[in-house]
């Protein structure tokens, strides 16, 4: 056992994480489908297995048929292919790359199988050498492998700064350290092959995901957070005969333009992950001022007079006061502010003649001018107690009609070219 304490050691640990992932997924009943990190941890687990095997057989020749440690060899080395290409994968999902690349998901195999046939067929070559810490295999299966890992190691890293933008904040820290482990392990492993210290970059891989990204409990607590906003902002539509689909639609109608605007080039500095993320999170929180708001103006069926629509518009003052004072402690700046800027400025028009601050054109901030168009679609999508809905013909003209006027151009054009999945997502919610 002296040659492969390090390996069982590392195997102990992903066992463990493997152990907790199981019953975390089963205690908050998420889904049980097959995810790229689930293979991760199998992988890397065989991978394991496989490493301590073959530093034990390595170093007993004399005790183990050379055909089965030939056979474990191979069986090693296929894993660790195995792994760097569903990790390089994972990275390619993490960053929006491969959703965006399915048809080319044959040509990123290639090299990955082209290696596993290499490898399998070299096997007959391999070397057995005398290190100074351990005994070590090397031949054209050994080598095919470190090629293979620098392919997709430098294609991952290119992946990753080309997508850096599309990739929430604590996704980018993870990622990265996993890259600089991977190139870190790897180099010292060709530079000192007798050092067989691959089991370490396997199980700090498997732990640095599991801990910033894949962890079911942290995954849980953001979904309770979400769901707490949106049961909050629906208990404030409630107040004025609304079912609080509003809130739902307006959402998606924000989150659908939103990343139409980023597919388009468009606000490339502002349209991050994180910011697209973050407005998703936001939004349910446009009207949150309408909790000032008597309801006797809120509710009542007919037109508001000037004086009631006055106290109706201080909404959205009294909403970025509630964000500030509610969200301001949380941690997350940029939600905050996001929040803040839609909740205040959701009324503004593009040509300077809104409330509550009469702002103009980029004056406004860009989520609260996305949020206009999604809020005035839906308003006048939907009854409400002052007025019947509208036919959608007439509601997606209203849009037209506004542009350049209550709404910014680009974003006009955007979310009328996108009627079809806009008509989808109204109808979805009326199911």
């Amino acid at each position: 056992m002296e040659y492969c304490k390090l390996q069982i050691g590392c195997l102990i640990a992903v066992l463990y994480i493997i152990f907790i992932y199981i019953k975390e997924k089963q205690r908050f009943h998420m889904s049980r489908s097959f995810t790229l990190y689930d293979g991760i941890l199998v992988i890397g687990a065989f991978c394991l297995i496989m490493d301590g095997t073959t530093a034990y057989t390595v170093n007993h020749l004399d005790q183990v048929n050379d055909i089965l440690n030939r056979v474990f060899h191979g069986m090693f080395l296929v894993s660790i292919d195995t792994l760097i290409f569903t990790l390089f994968l994972y990275i390619m999902s993490e960053t929006g790359y491969l959703e965006e690349n399915k048809k080319r998901l044959l040509l990123f195999c290639v090299p990955y199988m082209l290696n596993v046939l290499v490898v399998m067929l070299g096997l007959n070559s391999l070397e057995y050498r005398v290190g100074s810490m351990s005994n070590y295999s090397m031949g054209i299966s050994a080598y095919t492998c470190f090629i293979m890992a620098g392919v997709y190691i430098a294609s991952a890293v290119w992946i990753f700064f080309r997508r850096w933008r599309y990739i929430q904040m604590h996704r980018r820290v993870s990622i990265f350290t996993c890259l600089l482990v991977v190139i870190g392990v790897t180099s010292y492993q060709m530079a000192v092959p007798d050092a067989l210290v691959t089991s370490v970059g396997t199980m700090m891989i498997i732990l640095g995901t599991y801990m910033n990204q894949e962890d079911p409990a942290m995954r849980e607590l953001s979904r309770y957070h979400e769901e707490m906003v949106m049961g909050f902002a629906t208990l404030i539509e409630n107040r004025d005969d609304n079912t609080g689909g509003h809130v739902k639609r307006t959402t998606r109608y924000a989150a659908l333009l939103a990343e139409e605007i980023q597919r388009r080039g468009y606000y490339r500095d502002i349209l991050t992950k994180d910011y697209i993320h973050n407005l998703l999170l936001a939004a349910p929180m446009h009207d949150v001022g309408k909790i000032a708001i008597p309801d006797a103006i809120l509710q009542k069926p007919g037109k508001l007079t000037d004086e009631e629509f006055d106290i109706m518009k201080q909404h959205t003052v009294r909403g970025g006061e509630i964000i500030r004072e509610t969200f301001g402690r949380m941690g997350n700046e940029q939600y905050m502010e996001i929040a803040y800027q839609i909740a205040r400025h959701h009324h503004e028009k593009w040509n300077g003649k809104g409330y509550p601050d009469g702002l103009k054109e980029e004056e406004i901030p860009l989520c609260a001018r996305i949020m206009a168009i999604a809020d005035v679609f839906d308003a006048v999508s939907e009854n409400r107690c002052y007025r019947a809905a509208m036919p959608m013909n007439q509601c997606f003209d209203i849009i037209r009609d506004g542009s350049g006027r209550d709404f910014e151009p680009i974003l006009a054009e955007a979310f009328l070219d996108m009627r079809e999945k806009v008509v989808n997502i109204f109808v979805d919610n009326k199911r």
